[in-house]
């Protein structure tokens, strides 16, 4: 079954969806964190659908397709360190976001390695 739009995509839904909510919480962050670790973390949960999306525009190339995914799972992992990062100075005003922020990213990481994992099988492109 192939996919019509990015849009159609869990990964990239569940992507959008945290990158939103990450921004939202980033404006919450204390003043001297604001510019600094708030604009690292708002850059690198966006880059997640933004890797998708590009990454799904180039799905005719299977390695490019790939290449972006492998990205998109990078950003992942990055935005995980800065909400760790955050949760352990303090930063975060509400630890109970800093866990679901963890867990929620982690199952989007699982997530785009089955993904990347079917599209190297051939599956899906």
């Amino acid at each position: 079954m192939g996919f019509l739009s990015y849009k159609d995509l869990e990964i990239y839904k569940l992507a959008h969806k945290l990158a939103v909510e990450v921004h939202q919480i980033s404006l919450t962050l204390p003043k001297f964190e604001l510019y600094e670790e708030g604009s690292q973390i708002r850059r690198a949960s966006k880059s997640i659908s933004a890797n998708i999306v590009e990454g799904f525009g180039r799905r005719r190339y299977k390695a490019e397709f790939i290449k972006y995914l492998v990205y998109a799972h990078s950003s992942c992992d990055e935005t995980i360190e800065h909400i760790e990062l955050l949760k352990e100075i303090d930063s975060l005003k509400n630890k109970d976001d800093s866990d679901k922020f963890i867990k929620e990213y982690d199952k989007l990481a699982r997530m785009l390695n089955k993904f990347i994992q079917s599209v190297e099988k051939g599956h899906l492109v």
